[in-house]
């Protein structure tokens, strides 16, 4: 049971819902058990709550537990100063304080603390879910007779269509660069056509095979992978300079257009009537966006005062937590309140959104090294054990360093083992050239590391975890090399876009992947490669989806024109100002 304490009476009844989420930290690799409880709340919040925990669960799972997160939802002003007190399990008391802002931590004994329950990522928070309404969108589906009967004419907003499901397999006497010209030629085809004909949006997926569906949505880091995807596709004579800036221009006209907050885009939209989909305004997408609107800036200087002015627009304090010194996840308009969670492990895809924060001027550069390199070995949850973990001082910043091991490589843990973590950011940020014994030296353990494990461990035929579609039905999963991350995700699936990531650090190992993958298995289509394979069952989800087939042209359009991507974001006085934070760090000293 959770037992709140007295709650001040001013504000009782103001509080809308009571939230309580406890959450056992796995001993010896066992599952976390998760139990959430919702009380609703008319007019008063009385004192002494008591929220009993599902009877489902054994007491030997629930006697591993050795915290809770408590949780009220509710605005800033109104909460502000509300704290819990004691929580008992199994009839044992763990006593402690806390308050909003982060996930409230009922301690273990001092020697055993790790205080980092506020980086708690995957959980899914009170009011993320609440839905939003699309009337705009419901009345244009109901001029067709409903939702279903909608579709086809959803399709046939889209300015083009793959047409075979396979192509000819790539012969396998072509040479490296000619192999990924073609990709590169491929996957752009598909690109170019996969948006909104009206509003020039790129949809989510497109789904083939037997059940055929098109995701009329779009995320805002699509979005900015879009503008840096037409500017690759110049760079690699597929578009002309005049066909590039119509396209962006034509973006930029929609954008204009959508519903933003605090000078910033929503997580996503809908394709066909613009309308925003989501109650979040989220940080790490909204830096990708702005990493393509530094990239257009550096490329075509007829589009910079657009750009520029909507940079300008974006602070990024909104997202920043003074006292955690970390960047929420993001500010849910919903609850007129940030996110309970932050982006607090160095190693993930968000860092590229701290390192425009900081070259912006918006945080300080204290922020780089307040997030986390190795985590307490009291963190039991992790995957692995911290070697060499120290404090040390970077920069005068004081910093905990070391590292883990796996089959003798030395490396710095993303959070979920991920290629779209580790090297998502090398799209846009050369880090083996600018930050060489730190986040480069990284980008290329954890490229060697997939690539291991994935024939070494698992023994599969071919490498490269990541976020991607299921090959089983029309979902999307979260795939890793657990020993990589924090908190590992699981195995089973393969995605090219992994290997295209892993073209900057180890490009010959990467294009022979993708080979492989095109011989072995019927994953290429017409507009490239398809998003992921089972590699042992061998089936294949028939689908592209935007952001991991920009991942794959950008990245191939910096093999081919050494790094012309990363040039032109480097370029950009925004970054350059935050790139001395890179050059000195050393991970593995």
């Amino acid at each position: 049971m959770v037992t709140t304490d007295t709650v001040p009476r001013g504000q009782r009844r103001r509080f809308r819902e009571y939230w309580t989420k406890l959450s056992d930290w796995p001993i010896a690799g066992r599952p976390a058990v998760n139990a959430v409880a919702r009380l609703p709340i008319s007019n008063e919040l009385p004192a002494g709550l008591t929220l009993s925990l599902p009877s489902s669960r054994s007491r030997q799972r629930y006697a591993v537990t050795d915290h809770a997160h408590v949780w009220i939802l509710g605005p800033r002003r109104l909460i502000t100063g509300i704290r819990f007190a004691v929580v008992v399990i199994l009839s044992v008391g763990l006593v402690a304080c806390g308050g909003h802002g982060a996930g409230t931590r009922i301690a273990a004994p001092a020697d055993e603390r790790c205080e980092f329950d506020h980086m708690m990522g995957g959980q899914v928070e009170p009011g993320a879910k609440e839905p939003v309404l699309l009337p705009k969108k419901k009345a244009w589906e109901a001029t067709f007779g409903g939702e279903n009967a909608a579709r086809p004419h959803v399709r046939a907003r889209l300015a083009g269509f793959p047409q075979p499901l396979l192509v000819t397999r790539p012969p396998r006497d072509e040479a490296d660069r000619e192999f990924m010209t073609r990709v590169a030629r491929d996957t752009w085809r598909g690109l170019s056509v996969l948006v909104d004909r009206d509003h020039r949006l790129p949809i989510d997926n497109v789904r083939l095979g037997a059940d055929p569906g098109v995701g009329d949505y779009t995320n805002i880091t699509t979005v900015g992978l879009r503008m840096i995807a037409i500017v690759a596709a110049r760079e690699l004579a597929l578009i002309s300079d005049a066909e590039a800036l119509a396209e962006l221009r034509a973006l930029f006209i929609t954008l204009d257009r959508l519903e933003t907050h605090a000078g910033f885009f929503f997580n996503y939209y809908d394709t066909t009537s613009l309308e925003r989909s989501s109650n979040l305004v989220s940080f790490v997408d909204s830096s990708w966006l702005t990493a393509g609107l530094m990239v257009v800036r550096a490329t075509f200087p007829e589009l910079r005062a657009t750009t520029t002015r909507l940079i300008d627009a974006q602070d990024y304090r909104f997202f920043y937590d003074t006292t955690a010194g970390l960047m929420s996840h993001g500010y849910y308009v919903n609850l007129a309140s940030r996110s309970l969670f932050h982006y607090g492990v160095l190693y993930a895809e968000s860092r590229l959104g701290s390192l425009i924060a900081i070259g912006k001027g918006d945080v300080s550069a204290q922020h780089w090294f307040r997030m986390v390199r190795t985590f307490p070995p009291t963190c039991r949850w992790q995957e692995g054990q911290p070697v060499s973990r120290r404090p040390k001082d970077v920069n005068e910043y004081a910093v905990f360093g070391g590292w883990y091991e796996w089959g003798g490589v030395r490396f710095v843990p993303s959070w979920g083992g991920s290629a779209f973590e580790a090297l998502m950011p090398t799209l846009v940020l050369d880090e083996p050239r600018l930050a060489p014994a730190s986040l480069g030296a990284n980008d290329l353990a954890h490229a060697n590391v997939q690539r291991r494990y994935a024939l070494e461990t698992l023994r599969y035929p071919v490498w490269g975890m990541s976020p991607s579609a299921t090959p089983a039905g029309a979902s999307y999963g979260e795939y890793g090399v657990r020993v990589l991350g924090s908190l590992g995700y699981p195995a089973g699936v393969v995605t090219p876009h992994a290997s295209a990531l892993a073209l900057g650090v180890t490009p010959a190992e990467a294009i022979a992947n993708l080979r492989r993958l095109a011989e072995r298995y019927d994953i290429y289509g017409d507009f490239g490669f398809y998003d992921s394979v089972d590699p042992v069952r061998g089936d294949v989800a028939r689908a592209y989806l935007a952001l991991d087939q920009s991942m794959i042209l950008i990245a191939a359009a910096n093999y081919l024109k050494d790094g012309v991507v990363q040039r032109r974001f480097a370029a950009d006085p925004i970054i350059a100002r935050a790139l001395p934070l890179l050059a000195t760090e050393n991970f593995f000293d």
